[in-house]
């Protein structure tokens, strides 16, 4: 129904109908309509997190960016109306599958990070990923046909790995802040410090990837 005729469409009386069952048991299962949508949405983030390709070890990082976030922009587009209705409340970032899916994320970041290729902190970066491919999808289906130009979704993707990458591992240069991210990330079980010596190196390393 959501598919079809959008989120109006989608009212519990047609709903119970639709299902062969009567309307209180909707409200039974899941409250009221807000609460059916969120399972919908919850649905949609599952079958979302499904589509997903982990590579614990990627040839090329980068690459293995770009690819997640064509992922994201097929499953968008596959999916107009469910995916409008995901992203559209914030509330529905409490989703186990929302985190599953941005743990996914996360890991990648910080392979970008170990490898001496992120520009920016690593939760600046999930923001711009996660803004861009939500944000190029909404804007694409908001377009008339006649003017959706894959030219956006592309450019709108190499922006996002510009903002995000550098063209080289940044270790490679003189300046702290790079190597400070690469360190930072490769910290977590690859050291005898203590746990207070490793908060304490966090911190002075969170200043330094700030720098530059």
């Amino acid at each position: 129904m959501l598919t079809r005729a959008g989120r109006d469409a989608v009212t519990t009386r047609a709903v119970a109908d639709t299902a062969g069952l009567q309307p209180p048991a909707i409200y039974r299962l899941f409250g009221d309509k807000d609460g059916l949508l969120d399972a919908v949405a919850e649905h949609g983030f599952a079958a979302f997190l499904a589509t997903k390709h982990v590579d614990p070890d990627p040839q090329d990082p980068i690459e293995d960016l770009r690819a997640g976030w064509d992922v994201a922009i097929e499953f968008g587009l596959a999916n107009p109306a469910l995916f409008t209705l995901m992203y559209t409340e914030p509330t529905r970032i409490n989703s186990a599958a929302f985190k599953a899916g941005m743990e996914i994320l996360m890991g990648r970041i910080r392979r970008l990070a170990a490898g001496g290729w992120l520009r920016v902190d690593e939760e600046l970066a999930a923001q711009v990923i996660h803004a861009t491919a939500r944000g190029a999808v909404l804007t694409w289906l908001s377009l008339p046909q006649d003017r959706r130009d894959p030219a956006l979704l592309t450019t709108l993707r190499e922006s996002m790995v510009a903002a995000v990458t550098n063209q080289q591992p940044a270790v490679q240069d003189p300046g702290p802040a790079g190597a400070a991210r690469a360190l930072r990330a490769a910290l977590p079980g690859r050291t005898n410090l203590s746990n207070a010596e490793q908060h304490l190196l966090r911190e002075w390393l969170n200043r330094l990837a700030t720098e530059g």
